[in-house]
């Protein structure tokens, strides 16, 4: 058990961007880094992957959106920086064509 920032898990990523976003206004946005930082401490580059594949989990849930340049995206195919919002209440949650 050396190496204990490779036992996070899949829902301790997911629950860090919740709870990061829940600390904001509800229009507000976070970067994926934020997460992989709150989560893996110095380690925070390595987590970034996980990061960005949670969002993903909660883009397909409902939960939140991914934006770049305040335009929703397809996380699928962004490339570069994207942020990441809740979803508004009531808003439908099908990936954006």
């Amino acid at each position: 058990m050396d190496e204990p920032h490779s036992a996070i898990s899949d829902r301790d990523m997911e629950r860090a961007i919740l709870e990061l976003l829940a600390q904001r206004a509800a229009t507000a946005t976070i970067c994926p880094s934020e997460a992989a930082r709150a989560v893996g401490g110095e380690q925070w580059r390595e987590k970034m992957d996980a990061a960005r594949a949670a969002a993903g989990r909660l883009v397909a849930a409902g939960a939140v959106e991914i934006t770049q340049r305040g335009e929703v995206v397809d996380l699928t195919t962004a490339r570069g920086p994207i942020r990441i919002r809740r979803r508004a209440a009531g808003q439908n949650t099908g990936q954006p064509a």
